[in-house]
């Protein structure tokens, strides 16, 4: 299958084509603004879809609106209709065709020229009013909110917000893609105009709220609520941000003759996962909890790993080993050891379901 991708360099471009490369028997001809008419005009005669991404959103004069906008789809269209008529085409128009400025008009001209380009040739159509579309390799200080405040608090630089509570509608770039994709098998005729769900709403504030809490966290090892989609797609948007000096980080690792420990991720909801490193012949542990949980996993080594009942006394044994990974439950009440019997050291990942508050650590000593 030949896809023609016009404003192949652009944020959306970028991803879709990407997403292309990764599906089978598919030929992208990309089409960007360096791209001469006569190698447009190669990619029209021989595409089977075309995604029309191009145009101009931001510009100082605003007749270059209706000149990259209407203008290129112009010629776009002639050529289809004059090599390929009924080739399928999806166009990425704007939710500012409702609004009376030169960017809206340009896009609504541009609806029209598609519609009637389908009315003629009969080819599917497919025309997406895009809100705001946030994600990973959107240009900062352009023209995007969510990218320039992610790229500006990632560097400690400050933002704008002129008006707190107005309220974005977005999109995330990977949600788009998908439904871009689909595209290509779609058997949709009945109707012209499509949206890509799902739309989050939300304002400025709680936007840069979410956005400076990731970055205190990425400082102290934590991770955001993940539950919360917007959350999770806001999250990764923001590390794709990080200059790439602040991609790394040290922990804190707590040695001492026996070995260390070390605190990897903690979050507020899920607890916290860390690293027991344990020299050979040492046990460590030999202690209870009465709330907090764990399980224990042996990454590299051998050991032991020992759970006594605090009331019945009752013994339970688990050799371990990285040969055969195998994850141990240590319920509430449960004391519990672990002994590294291999000749090198024993390393455990171990998950608390809470992350460790020395004032309450819910820790008594008690030998198994």
């Amino acid at each position: 299958m030949k896809i023609l991708v016009t404003g192949s360099k652009g944020f959306i471009g970028k991803n879709l084509i990407r997403r292309l490369k990764e599906e089978k028997d598919i030929l992208i001809f990309e089409c960007d603004k360096d791209t001469d008419s006569k190698t447009l005009e190669v990619y029209c005669k021989k595409a089977d879809f075309v995604y029309h991404l191009a145009g101009i959103n931001r510009t100082d004069n605003e007749e270059d609106f209706m000149k990259g906008n209407y203008g290129f789809t112009v010629k776009l269209i002639n050529l289809l209709s004059k090599y390929n008529e009924g080739c399928p085409l999806m166009l990425a128009s704007s939710i500012q065709v409702a609004y009376d400025n030169s960017y809206g008009k340009s896009k609504k001209a541009a609806e029209n020229l598609i519609l009637t380009y389908s009315g003629i040739n009969r080819a599917k159509i497919f025309i997406y009013r895009l809100p705001n579309v946030f994600g990973k390799w959107c240009k900062p200080n352009y023209n995007s909110v969510v990218a320039t405040f992610c790229h500006n608090i990632a560097r400690k630089l400050p933002i704008t917000i002129d008006e707190p509570e107005k309220i974005l509608n977005l999109v995330y770039i990977d949600d788009l893609i998908d439904e871009l994709i689909s595209l290509l098998q779609s058997t949709n005729t009945d109707k012209n105009y499509y949206e890509v769900e799902p739309i989050y709403q939300v304002s400025l504030k709680k936007i840069a709220d979410l956005l400076y809490s990731f970055y205190e966290f990425n400082l102290k090892g934590y991770i955001p609520d993940l539950s919360d989609e917007f959350t999770k797609k806001l999250y990764s948007t923001y590390l794709s941000y990080l200059p790439e000096d602040r991609l790394s980080y040290r922990l804190t690792m707590h040695c001492d003759d026996r070995g260390s420990f070390t605190e990897f991720l903690k979050s507020n909801n899920n607890g916290q996962i860390s690293v027991n490193v344990i020299k050979p012949g040492i046990t460590k542990g030999n202690h209870y909890h009465h709330t907090k949980l764990e399980k224990f996993l042996v990454v590299s080594g051998r050991g032991v790993i020992r759970l006594k009942h605090i009331i019945s006394g009752r013994l339970l044994e688990y050799q371990l080993s990285s040969e055969t990974l195998e994850v141990i439950n240590v319920p509430a009440g449960y004391a519990h050891s672990i002994e590294n019997i291999g000749d090198t050291d024993l390393v455990v990942l171990i998950w608390c379901n809470e992350v460790f508050d020395k004032n309450k650590p819910d820790t008594y000593m008690l030998k198994v």
